[in-house]
């Protein structure tokens, strides 16, 4: 039976490692606490969900474990190693490795995606060969192909974290059908953090397990 795969990227949270840019205005212990709430808040809303298998694919591969021991007590989720390489090489090793069905890969710091947007993907995937959730400055917090016929080659060439990330992607998909959901962003600078608070989604404190 095909079964529908969602992928939530994971960096370990590791200060100085995670969310770099925002750590470099409000500080990396601080950019840390709030990495850590929008992850464990990703991985509560949508890893729970029976209408897909969820995934965690972490970076660095070493931290794997200790993520797979964290998220036991979150949602019934499976946990992978990214692999090396950059972004590109290693969505595309998920999108390549993954068992039989649809693919769908979020990010794990976009705190307004639901269970809805990835219903959404999901059924786009139906009868298209791709699906992108289009970010506000020019790239995506969510990318999922159908995979059947065959697996196609999204990523070669792009142009990372760039106002052209998107269109990049849409050039290796000329031929074939391409959906979009509704734009969003992640918490990336200053600016979407201290949105994202006033919006009240800092109040929940992340699980004290996880380092």
């Amino acid at each position: 039976m095909r079964r529908q795969h969602l992928v939530i990227m994971v960096k370990a949270p590791q200060a100085g490692r995670v969310k770099t840019r925002l750590a470099a205005t409000i500080g990396a212990v601080e950019a840390l606490r709030g990495y850590r709430v929008l992850l464990e808040g990703t991985v509560r809303r949508l890893g729970s969900d029976r209408r897909w298998i969820t995934w965690l694919a972490v970076t660095p591969d070493g931290a794997a474990p200790r993520l797979a021991a964290w998220a036991r007590d979150i949602a019934p989720v499976g946990v992978s190693p990214q692999g090396q390489g950059g972004l590109g090489e290693r969505m595309q090793r998920l999108m390549d490795g993954l068992p039989p069905g649809p693919v769908v890969i979020v990010g794990s710091d976009i705190p307004a995606i639901g269970r809805r947007d990835v219903a959404a993907a999901f059924r786009a995937l139906g009868g298209g060969d791709a699906v992108f959730g289009p970010a506000v400055d020019g790239g995506y917090w969510l990318v999922g192909q159908r995979r059947t016929p065959r697996t196609l080659r999204l990523f070669d060439r792009v142009r990372w974290s760039s106002e052209h990330t998107l269109a990049d992607t849409l050039a290796n998909l000329k031929g074939h059908s391409v959906s979009h959901l509704r734009t969003m962003s992640d918490v990336d600078g200053e600016s979407d953090y201290l949105r994202w608070r006033r919006g009240g989604g800092y109040p929940v404190k992340p699980s004290t397990r996880i380092i």
